[in-house]
């Protein structure tokens, strides 16, 4: 009896390869926001202050807290999904790549807030990873020219395409420039992901 075998790119890969690590990775990190909201909570929602406050130094810091706070338990669950999802998809080129994709989501996101967002406000949420990971999937094919991650990315747009209109100001309470610098977070991430595959790739030819 064959087997399916994964593409033999790594960066072409359209799940990952070991997707038990991968379920446990991303599940592990959103029981994390559940266990921060529950400890938020009992503190009768004090760490909400720990956000991020535009072009105000005490508010930089937010940077490193705000994906892992929520405003309300909503807040929270209306995220869930999509970073289970996304989350999960963006493990396909591994652990090591995913940690490198996220932590460069998780800071272009939270200092572009810090350096556009309205004075005076307080950001918090895990949206401005989801959108760096969405961003991140629909334009990893078009980078590494990938036919299976130009197919996931084409069912992502139609089950989750209305969501891109949270780029654009428009809802009062959402921080739109969290998903948009978010966004932009997760393409850079897959044009650098896409470079330094082909740069390996040149050096194995040689």
């Amino acid at each position: 009896m064959s087997t399916p075998t994964a593409p033999a790119d790594p960066a072409k890969r359209v799940l990952p390869t070991d997707s038990k690590t991968a379920g446990i990775t991303v599940l592990a990190f959103t029981v994390l926001l559940y266990l921060v909201e529950l400890v938020d909570a009992g503190l009768h929602h004090r760490l909400d202050d720990e956000g991020i406050v535009p072009r105000t130094l005490v508010g930089l810091d937010g940077v490193a807290w705000a994906p892992l706070l929520h405003g309300s338990w909503g807040h929270l669950f209306a995220n869930t999904i999509p970073v289970l999802v996304f989350g999960f998809l963006a493990l396909a080129s591994g652990l090591g790549r995913w940690l490198a994709v996220t932590g460069l989501i998780w800071v272009v996101s939270g200092l572009g807030v810090w350096l556009t967002g309205d004075s005076g406000t307080s950001t918090i949420g895990a949206s401005g990873l989801a959108f760096g990971w969405l961003a991140y999937l629909l334009v990893r094919g078009l980078f590494n020219r990938a036919f299976g991650q130009l197919v996931v990315a084409a069912g992502l747009l139609l089950v989750w395409g209305g969501t891109l209109w949270g780029l654009l100001p428009g809802n009062p309470g959402i921080s739109w420039q969290a998903h948009l610098f978010g966004a932009l977070g997760g393409v850079l991430a897959a044009w650098f992901a896409a470079a330094a595959d082909r740069s390996k790739a040149r050096k194995r030819l040689a």
